[in-house]
């Protein structure tokens, strides 16, 4: 079999593996999503995929399905078989006393407890192991986890609702619906891959909304974490009234609380500002391990994290309507004074979205 030909048959599983690894999506976090195929010449004897954190990593599920057969062949991942012992044992060292032939990778583990120490214990046992030249999707897929190990923080998208003449809301603070069916269900997805969610007082006041993922689909609901400088949230709000954990970040010391429930903590983030230190908060969900970050808020909570350059997607679901000069705006961005003032970005993609818009942004590398 010629170089080609091998090259392409690769690709072709491990694309398979990167499709298993999202049917995780909603489920596996903080874990990355991973995906896995046995294979024996060109037929594929057992596959699996990461389902919850905790449980069975892909390449043990795929192993299992493969039973004996698994005995020199060759396995396609989506991320490199980790060869540290967490709630789980080595899939590694699982590979090699299943007794496969070869292993490709669609790419290097960034946690640097693996960090190709999977590739090295699996070369050691005599086993192929080698990182695919093409990841087919993966390095996307785990693009929240992959900058948490590499920055320490999650990956940060800000998503809007917004009209065609950047209006969030009328005049009078009415915003539902500003974008059609399709659109909303689309956020709720984002949602669903979320480890948490954040948001302000403010949003909270006006919409009450619940901040969970309501899909068809087995989610871990995110975290839902509410910016509430002055102690202004009321215990009976509806975010109450779902299931999950809540996270009040405050800007008060020394405050009581407000009698909320044992599922809700509080911290005290003050900033330089005497506000709630948004990047404050982004160190303590990436502490508590979150991959992707989803903020849902209003014009002030987005234009503060603009702002400390901290968003690496802007997400504008758009309609073709308009609110007119006396609706509300998409960013409070103090200290802009002038078009030498700018915050830059580009546009990474369009999407139609049944009769709106999906607009996704990223920070401008111009000048780098």
């Amino acid at each position: 079999m010629n170089t080609s030909i091998q090259s392409d048959r690769d690709h072709r599983f491990i694309a398979r593996a990167v499709d298993l690894a999202k049917k995780g999506l909603y489920t596996t976090k903080p874990n990355p999503r991973v995906g896995c195929v046995v294979v024996r010449g060109d037929e594929i004897v057992g596959e699996g995929w990461h389902e919850r954190a905790g449980e069975s990593h892909a390449e043990i599920h795929a192993l299992s399905a493969a039973g004996e057969r698994a005995e020199d062949s060759e396995v396609f991942v989506s991320l490199e078989p980790c060869a540290h012992t967490g709630r789980t044992g080595p899939c590694a060292e699982a590979l090699v006393d299943a007794g496969v032939k070869r292993v490709v990778a669609a790419m290097i583990d960034p946690n640097p407890e693996v960090a190709g120490r999977g590739i090295e214990m699996l070369r050691s046992a005599g086993i192929a192991a080698e990182i695919s030249e093409k990841d087919c999707g993966a390095v996307e897929l785990n693009a929240g986890f992959c900058k948490r190990m590499a920055s320490g923080r999650p990956l940060v998208r800000l998503k809007v609702a917004a009209t065609m003449d950047g209006r969030t809301a009328a005049n009078d603070g009415s915003s539902q619906w500003i974008t059609g069916e399709a659109a909303r269900a689309e956020v709720h997805a984002l949602r669903a891959r979320s480890c948490a969610i954040v948001t302000g007082i403010g949003t909270v006041r006006e919409d009450d909304p619940r901040l969970n993922a309501r899909i068809d689909e087995d989610v871990v609901q995110p975290l839902r974490v509410v910016l509430d400088g002055n102690g202004q949230l009321d215990p009976d709000a509806r975010l109450f009234s779902e299931p999950g954990d809540v996270l009040v970040v405050t800007s008060r010391e020394n405050d009581d609380g407000y009698g909320f429930d044992a599922r809700t903590e509080q911290v005290c983030l003050r900033g330089e500002d005497g506000r709630a230190d948004v990047a404050g908060v982004l160190d303590i969900l990436a502490a508590r391990s979150c991959n992707e970050v989803l903020v849902e808020a209003g014009a002030g909570v987005a234009g503060a994290f603009v702002s400390r350059g901290l968003v690496d997607e802007i997400w504008v679901y758009q309609s073709p309507d308009m609110l007119g000069s006396g609706g509300r705006g998409m960013f409070v961005m103090r200290g802009i004074r002038s078009i030498g003032d700018r915050v830059k970005f580009e546009l990474k993609d369009v999407s139609r979205i049944g009769r709106d818009l999906r607009l996704i942004y990223s920070p401008s590398r111009e000048g780098e």
